[in-house]
């Protein structure tokens, strides 16, 4: 190895990639994984393709990280909602949280995981099953966080906690589309109210 290919190695980023990552989401959020072009994304993050092929893989590869930062920011509702200590509140905190995430001022309308891959070319079809991966997580801690509620007594031994599950995740996904479709903050919390008037008692 010469001189100059280990300076090359060594040499530190001249971006952070933190920030890029970041920049990176909010073109995925608002575009789609489709609609987002690399030019698109090597301008928001502000370093050339070579950079980001460097630092992150592939357009795809971008994209599940871009994914993973979601949940672990803007996303993170979620995680906070289970720990609700009542499976009502843990719904509650769940559509509400979504619709405060999904209509921020400073932000794209909509959710990532829910709008970000639905339509893909057929090459990128794994893409798609990653973002219907994501979605499923949510499902599977919710349903098993609602068989404990049920356990508990929290919710009634009649009561359906997988189909609870699917409730949550199913009205959520809506609301992010409508949200994506401009529809306002309030009136989307109104409608998280009314499907949670559904909700079996204690």
């Amino acid at each position: 190895m010469t001189q100059t290919q280990r300076a090359r190695i060594g040499r530190p980023r001249e971006f952070d990639a933190e920030v890029a990552l970041e920049r990176a989401m909010s073109v995925f959020w608002e575009h789609g994984y489709e609609g987002a072009s690399l030019a698109d994304l090597t301008a928001a993050m502000g370093i050339t393709r070579t950079s980001m092929y460097a630092a992150f893989g592939n357009k795809e590869a971008l994209f599940r990280k871009a994914l993973e930062r979601y949940s672990a920011g803007p996303g993170s509702y979620g995680e906070r909602a289970l720990a609700e200590p009542t499976a009502r509140a843990v719904a509650a905190a769940m559509l509400h949280g979504g619709v405060d995430t999904t209509t921020g001022a400073d932000r794209p309308s909509g959710c990532l995981g829910v709008q970000g891959a639905l339509a893909v070319a057929a090459g990128d079809r794994t893409v798609r099953e990653f973002a219907s991966g994501w979605r499923e997580e949510v499902y599977l801690r919710l349903r098993d966080r609602f068989r404990r509620a049920q356990a508990g007594g929290d919710l009634p031994p009649a009561s359906d906690p997988d189909l609870l599950a699917r409730f949550v995740v199913s009205v959520s996904a809506g609301l992010a589309v409508q949200a994506a479709g401009g529809v306002g903050r309030d009136e989307l919390h109104r409608v998280a109210d009314a499907a949670l008037r559904a909700w079996p008692p204690a």
